[in-house]
């Protein structure tokens, strides 16, 4: 699936489309779409075979839990293309980046607009943590560590197989604090796991504040690479090097990309919250309102008119 756009447009798409949900709706995950939106840009336009999705462009009401009784039951995997063999696989492993996620679904052509109208509500798949049916989720992830070792497993039983789509998964520094992450690298490592990479948000923050304040990691590159992974360290705001450092051949061992980024990059107004900016939510009219003019001139759109949708 081909996209008329450029991974750069994309990047600022998801940034502005973003931006006017949380202008819109009191707050939400801003910081993360400053973060991230050049990684998710570049995964869904360039370097991830995807077919096309195989499920509606309005996302279906939640149908419940699988059972026997729900033979219907579909992931929301669906989105990013369907389960075959030449075709990638990606793994949100993040899922609080999931408005980021369902703008870049709505920037690359996967999804309607209209389905951000049914963020966070009752009965809605659109969620506001990702679960495994919310657009572009194939499990429910946390962040809890497990993305990388549910990759890996998928990974290793593609290889056995003879697929040739490779697994992705896209995933935050805050994993690092969690020892499933390490076991998941040595595994890969140790079973010659090579068609499994993954993309690191690497943002140094997490919900109670800078990751340094409440865990330090130390030198994650050296970490990984003790544990048997390749290990790319980019600027997460450049194209080019993100380009370079998914080319880094990786024979035998997993590909980690260490994408170091900014959490107000293209708003940088929001330095004003630092370091408190894991969720932004409004706290005066007079601050959103401030928030709305200031912002919206550094993404080059006009402010968002409140209380319309």
């Amino acid at each position: 699936m081909k996209n008329v756009k450029t991974t750069e447009e994309i990047a600022l798409g998801i940034r502005r489309r973003v931006f006017e949900h949380c202008m819109r709706n009191n707050g939400g995950y801003l910081s993360q779409a400053c973060s991230a939106a050049e990684q998710l840009a570049f995964l869904y336009n360039e370097a991830l075979k995807l077919g096309d999705p195989t499920l509606p462009m309005i996302p279906p009401p939640f149908g419940g839990v699988p059972s026997a009784e729900n033979t219907t039951y579909v992931t929301g995997a669906g989105y990013n293309g369907p389960f075959e063999p030449q075709y990638d696989r990606l793994f949100i492993a993040p899922a609080h980046y999931a408005l980021v996620a369902y703008a870049t679904l709505i920037e690359v052509g996967r999804m309607a607009p209209e389905g951000l109208e049914m963020f966070n509500q009752d009965g809605s798949s659109v969620e506001m943590i990702g679960a495994e049916h919310s657009p572009g989720m194939e499990v429910h992830n946390g962040t809890l560590g497990i993305g990388l070792s549910t990759g890996a497993g998928l990974a290793w039983g593609r290889k056995r197989r003879g697929e040739s789509g490779e697994v992705c998964v896209f995933m935050s520094d805050g994993e690092v604090q969690e020892g499933q992450t390490w076991e998941a690298v040595q595994a890969a490592a140790h079973h010659g796991i090579d068609n499994v990479w993954a993309i690191m948000d690497v943002n140094r923050q997490q919900c109670d504040g800078a990751m340094d304040s409440v865990m330090t990691v130390g030198d994650i590159a050296t970490k990984l690479r003790n544990f048997g992974a390749v290990v790319a360290e980019i600027d997460a705001h450049d194209l080019t090097a993100m380009r370079q450092a998914k080319a880094t051949p990786h024979e035998g061992q997993p590909l980690i990309i260490l994408a170091n980024s900014s959490p107000t990059k293209g708003m940088e107004f929001l330095m004003r919250r630092f370091p408190r900016l894991h969720y932004v939510r409004f706290k005066s009219d007079t601050e959103r309102a401030e928030m709305n003019i200031a912002i919206a001139a550094e993404l080059g759109i006009e402010p968002i008119k409140l209380g319309e949708h």
